[in-house]
């Protein structure tokens, strides 16, 4: 089985911008695409878990949903991400994919074979936190994005994902 990182997209990887539909607002944070690279090479495999209610809520659609996601990828660079999930849902639907709940991470771990315990979730909100709770994985909460303003009961804590990826390493 394989180890896994799970990554929040919006706030984590990329500067927050409110329901991204421009690939131009695309701005991944300094370092990102470095630490992506040291996991990608200690072993782990990578995956985006995004909610996108954006979609839902009619602001912006699936198709620039994908071109931002596709710039996003390209500036991280080619090779790093193993999978991208994304669920539209509104909050209060009625949704098993939608973070907290976990199943964007379950739906991976079926389709990759990863080990659940043995990999980690890593997000700005307290409902990515909750996400990696529910499906098993240990947890860091970023306080980049809104990492500032929301506590959260994450097994870990770190000033951004460079540092949250020395975490993961050094386990």
């Amino acid at each position: 089985m394989s180890r896994a990182v799970f990554l929040d997209r919006d706030g984590t990887l990329m500067e927050e911008v409110c329901y991204c539909g421009d690939p131009a607002k695309v701005k991944v944070y300094a370092g990102v695409a470095d630490a992506l690279r040291r996991l990608k090479q200690a072993g782990f495999l990578l995956f985006i878990v995004t909610n996108q209610s954006g979609i839902g809520r009619g602001i912006i659609t699936e198709a620039q949903y994908q071109a931002v996601q596709a710039e996003l990828v390209h500036q991280l660079g080619d090779g790093l991400i193993d999978g991208c999930y994304f669920c539209p849902d509104t909050p209060g639907a009625d949704s098993a994919r939608r973070k907290p709940e976990p199943g964007m991470v379950l739906e991976a771990a079926r389709e990759f074979g990863i080990d659940l315990p043995h990999s980690f979730l890593i997000g700005d909100k307290s409902s990515d936190v909750d996400c990696g709770r529910r499906a098993g994985t240990r947890t860091i909460q970023v306080m980049t994005g809104y990492g500032q303003e929301q506590k959260s009961a994450a097994d870990f804590t770190a000033r951004d994902l460079i540092e949250a990826s020395h975490i993961v390493l050094e386990l």
